[in-house]
């Protein structure tokens, strides 16, 4: 097992009314381990209940975004008594479930290799920035391992199947520039201005209502398994909600007096 600490794993700063984890394992090509599977269950909740926070950025350190699993532990984690909750359990209902259901816009800022658990872990959030370095696959078939968090699910439905098909099956990865092209990647920025574009883009994000924001997004993310008239009657359901907050009246109100609206995210 890595000796890696729980902090040390995953690093937290709060810009802002943004925070930004970083995955910190560089010489491990910032491979999710243990201790970074637990840091990201305790932050994210806390995250999600900060009303101060209105936007997550994930990041990496060094030449890597992430390269997915330390195979070294999910081979150990096999080893764990009948029902206990394994490497890849954890995962995927504690990491990538909750952000890919997360209650506030998440922004990927790519640094570098993005592959396997990585891409997985990119495709959880909502918006994808890249540095032009970035190369992006699925690799899962270089080992023999099987996708367990959206690489054969999702990633058909967020580039052209054919595509997904060619990354998963051969394990190449392809540039952000191509990825881009493809409609994974919104943005491809230099190395040396990823953080900035991620910042500003955060910063941008974050003076929107945050309440308007998060039911945006609960309509975005339900609309693929809905018809589009049942999609439209959510949309519906939901503006019908919004129409009593305090936000909306705000916004209006600031439009007609010709101000900046001060949104409160209720």
């Amino acid at each position: 097992m890595s000796n890696d600490t729980q902090d040390d794993a995953v690093l937290y700063e709060q810009r802002g009314n943004t925070a930004w984890l970083t995955i910190n394992r560089p010489k491990a090509m910032n491979s999710i381990n243990l201790a970074a599977i637990a840091r990201f269950e305790k932050l994210l909740p806390e995250i999600a209940a900060n009303d101060d926070i209105r936007v997550l950025v994930l990041t990496g350190t060094g030449p890597a975004f992430c390269a997915g699993a330390d195979l070294k532990e999910v081979l150990a984690s096999r080893d764990l008594p009948p029902g206990e909750a394994d490497f890849l359990d954890r995962i995927c209902e504690n990491v990538m479930n909750p952000l890919r259901d997360f209650p506030k816009p998440v922004i990927a800022a790519l640094n570098g290799i993005t592959m396997a658990g990585g891409l997985e872990l990119a495709m959880c959030c909502d918006i994808v920035l890249a540095s032009e370095q970035a190369q992006i696959g699925d690799a899962h078939a270089n080992f023999g391992v099987y996708p367990g968090a959206g690489g054969a699910a999702v990633l058909p439905r967020l580039i052209p199947p054919n595509v997904a098909k060619y990354l998963l099956f051969t394990g190449k990865t392809l540039s952000a520039h191509e990825m881009q092209g493809y409609g994974l990647v919104n943005e491809v920025v230099s190395a040396e201005e990823l953080q900035n574009a991620a910042n500003a883009l955060a910063e941008l994000i974050a003076s929107k209502s945050p309440i308007a924001l998060r039911r945006m997004k609960a309509v975005a993310n339900a609309t693929m398994d809905k018809s589009r008239d049942a999609a439209l009657e959510h949309e519906q359901v939901m503006l019908r909600k919004h129409e009593r907050s305090y936000d909306m009246n705000e916004g209006l109100s600031a439009f007609s007096e010709k101000r900046a609206p001060e949104f409160k995210g209720r």
